[in-house]
């Protein structure tokens, strides 16, 4: 199913993602968009990164499926809680259905990638096999040599951010975007070279997103 309304931005650690999302908040400022991130800010994401961060050992298969987790509350949590306050980081499926835009750094792309790696491919399959698949996803492409570059300039890893790690993410990165463009799933994969400047870079998701008709009411 694509749910329309919903972006996705994807790539490899140190990818320029989250630049990307940050400029896309500056420039929407005036229109009805919600911006967020994989691992969410609910208490599961905060606990997965933790775990990213190294501060708490699972197994590879715990962690895929606390991703999953998260990824659900994150789509279908209600966007109010208890207090009948709006609720920052949930309820993706209700807001895009409501008409707003919808914008995400990372979705389950991320664990197919990334958890194939130590679970296998079937796992993150199985557990991801019932989420929408978004309108676009801007697919950030960017050599693990680089990226490993990038996250020591940042100056805090993670335990994926591996160089090896990496160049095995990337490969899962590009077979999972090509067996979707096969299954013809009306999804928009945007490629992207990564290691162009940021102003070039916002100027090509710019150009799609501005075709989108909830950006032109």
């Amino acid at each position: 199913m694509i749910l329309n309304n919903f972006i996705v931005l994807e790539g490899i650690d140190g990818a320029g993602t989250t630049t990307q999302l940050n400029l896309l908040k500056k420039r929407l400022t005036k229109k009805n968009a919600f911006f967020t991130a994989e691992p969410s800010k609910s208490e599961t994401g905060k606990f997965l990164r933790s775990v990213l961060h190294g501060d708490i050992k699972l197994n590879p298969k715990t962690i895929a499926f606390l991703f999953a987790t998260d990824r659900n509350e994150h789509l279908y949590g209600s966007i109010k809680n208890d207090n009948s306050k709006i609720s920052k980081d949930c309820g993706i499926v209700e807001r895009c259905n409501n008409g707003q835009l919808c914008i995400t750094d990372r979705y389950l792309f991320s664990s197919l990638a990334y958890q194939s790696i130590e679970c296998g491919k079937e796992l993150p399959r199985k557990l991801n096999s019932d989420f929408p698949l978004p309108q676009i996803v801007f697919y950030f492409i960017l050599p693990p040599s680089e990226s490993l570059n990038r996250i020591k300039d940042r100056g805090v890893t993670e335990i994926y951010e591996k160089l090896e790690f990496l160049e095995k993410t990337a490969k899962e990165y590009e077979k999972i975007f090509y067996e979707y463009e096969k299954l013809d799933s009306k999804m928009k994969i945007v490629r992207i070279d990564a290691t162009q400047e940021v102003d070039k870079i916002e100027k090509i998701i710019w150009r799609e997103l501005s075709l989108l008709p909830i950006l032109k009411e």
